[in-house]
Order: C-alpha cells, then structure tokens, then sequence
C-alpha cells in the first residue's frame, strides 16, 4: 500500500514543530511513526540520532546515525541542509566510540583485567570489538583441515620443548657464523619449478629472501647439516612432521636488509611454522591476520602461516632465522597418521611415471 507524500511531511513537520517546543516525546513518536512508514528516511533517521544524542542514549544514537550514514555511502541523495549532519554524527559516532572504550576498560580494571594481565583472546576481542583490527580467517592455499582454531599466534609457554631448543639459540648462531662465513649468498627462497606454473610472487628467484636447508622435502640436506651438528640436536625434540617428499622441513631463512615479503598463504592449516632468531636487526618484524609483532632476542615466534601473512626487514642489516615447521598440537596422533596417508598419497599421484 502506498503511502501519499503529504503523510510523510506531515509526520516530518510535526517532528520538527515538537523539536522546536523541546517536546522530547512528541518528537520521538512522529519519528517513529515515520520510519514505521519509510525507515530508510535519511532526514528522519539523521533526527532520531539527534534526538537520542540529547538524551544520553549512545548505543541508540550510534544506531541511527550508523543507519543514516550508511545510506549515504551506498548513493542516498543528499540535500544541502542534511551535509552538515553527515559531520556532526560523524563526530558524535568518534566520541561515542571513545567513552563506550573508557567506560569498558574502566570495568576490566575493577574486575583485575586491565592491562597486560588480560588474556590474550580477550585483549584480541576487544580490539576486534573496537574496530582497531580486522577479522581474518585461515585460507590455506592447498589443504584445509577443518574445525582448527582460528589463532594466527601461539605462545612459547604452550610448548614445553622450546626451553631446550632456546637454550641452544647461542650454540646454534655460532654455527650460523661458520654457514655465513662460507656463504656470501643464499639460494632463493621462492623458485620457479620447470614442470610446474611460475608463482606470481615479486621475490621469485630473487636472494633477497634466502634459504639454506637442512631438511627439504623430507630430505636432509648433508652438505649443510654436518656442518651445524647442534642445530640439528635442537632441532630433534620438536615435533616435526615426518611425511614422504614433504616433511621435516627446517632451514635459514634469510632477509636482506629492506626486503619486504609481500602478503601470502601457507599451503597447509596442519602445522604451525617456528620461527627461532639468530641474527636481529631492528625494524623487523612479521605480521600475522590483525596482528603484529616483532622477532625478539633469544625467543620463538610461532604462528598459523594459513593467515595472510607478511614480513619485512627495514633495517640495513640480514636478518636470520631458523624456520621449521610443526604439527598443531590440536591434532591427535591418530588424526596426524591419517594426515600423513593423505599428504603421501598426494605425493605418489603427482609423481611421473616411469618408463
């Protein structure tokens, strides 16, 4: 059913006349009644968060005036008078932002959560909950395991084994010195494979982003590894994937100075990549999803590398670290057997046949 113009106005009129007498009711019912009518009525919508503004109700102003300016963003026509609103609820929606975080981090700190003391997810919700970062999900470029946590970070604590191998970070930079001192440049880390599709990445074939392996492909690389005995003592009590032409995988990955690794997917969301520095400038540092955070001295950084992920050295010195590559811990050893078939089976299909 049709509603005729003079309705509308009539509504918006008497809205208007009871704004003018401070009649707060009579305003907010022909209000009411109008959006009942039309609620994508942007001047109706641009009062009702006026009106609720005036009257300390933050939570319903935000939602009218977030109605109002999401109009305006998808094309709404805009007439002259209703321009400045566009700023003054723009305005009111930042400071309302600001005391609703005043108001909830004043009730943390009466409940003992403030500060760094808060976990971990909770801080994380909140800046998610106050728009400072973004949701991102895991989207691993090959093989997708379902129902893993959607982490991009783990902390050291949850992985008893890594006192030991930190306690070998001294051990194993000495022997990082003997590979550099034979070494003035590191093989490429993304290389074009003949048989297969060249990546589109901007550091392909390009030693900016180094490798020196261990283990490749489920291979161990003696040539390198008799040369770092204690690094690869360290490298044995973590729990590290034994699959067929996959797994372990452990290497030096190398940043020279100003190289910037672009944003990327893993390929799995069944393992977790660690991160052991060895040499650290500053200004290095590795974002994971919403999340930041620096390499620091004589620590592990372990994360889901099925985020969207970039890192980079701006420094003007090489960074080095020790990568290898992890089971998640929330995967049980019967579901890691039944993994291993299946990365192996994918291995013998793609293999050539011989003749």
């Amino acid at each position: 059913m049709s509603i005729h113009p003079e309705t509308i106005e009539s509504l918006l009129g008497e809205a208007e006349a009871a704004l003018h007498s401070g009649d707060v009711t009579g305003e907010e019912k022909a209000l009411q009644r109008l959006l009942s009518i039309d609620k994508r009525h942007l001047t109706a919508l641009f009062m009702m968060g006026e009106l609720k503004a005036r009257t300390n109700d933050d939570r319903a102003a935000n939602g009218f005036y977030k109605a109002a300016l999401n109009m305006v963003s998808v094309g709404a026509a805009v007439s002259d008078d209703l321009r400045p609103k566009i700023k003054q609820a723009e305005e009111f929606l930042a400071g309302a932002h600001g005391r609703f975080e005043a108001f909830l981090f004043r009730k943390l700190d009466e409940s003992g959560l403030a500060g760094n003391d808060t976990p971990i997810p909770v801080r994380q919700a909140i800046d998610l909950l106050m728009g400072r970062k973004e949701i991102f999900y895991q989207k691993p470029s090959v093989f997708y395991y379902p129902g893993m946590p959607q982490r991009e970070f783990y902390e050291r604590s949850e992985f008893p084994w890594l006192v030991e191998l930190e306690a070998a970070i001294p051990d194993m930079q000495e022997e990082l010195q003997g590979v550099i001192t034979r070494t003035q440049e590191f093989e490429p880390y993304v290389q074009g494979q003949p048989n297969r599709p060249r990546p589109n990445n901007p550091l392909l074939d390009d030693p900016s982003w180094g490798a020196h392996y261990f283990w490749k492909d489920g291979i161990e690389v003696t040539e390198n590894s008799v040369h770092c005995p204690k690094t690869m003592a360290a490298l044995a009590g973590a729990p590290i994937p034994v699959i067929q032409d996959r797994s372990p995988m452990a290497l030096y990955s190398v940043l020279e100075p100003g190289t910037h690794i672009a944003p990327h997917y893993g390929m799995l969301n069944t393992r977790l990549i660690c991160h052991i520095p060895l040499v650290l400038p500053p200004d290095c540092a590795l974002r994971v999803g919403g999340e930041t955070r620096p390499w620091k001295a004589g620590e592990a950084l372990i994360f889901d590398d099925s985020f969207e992920h970039e890192a980079w050295n701006r420094s003007d010195q090489r960074r080095v670290i020790l990568l290898f590559e992890i089971w998640r811990p929330e995967i049980s050893e019967d579901e890691r057997r039944a993994l291993t078939t299946i990365f192996e089976a994918i291995n013998d299909y793609q293999k050539p046949v011989e003749i």
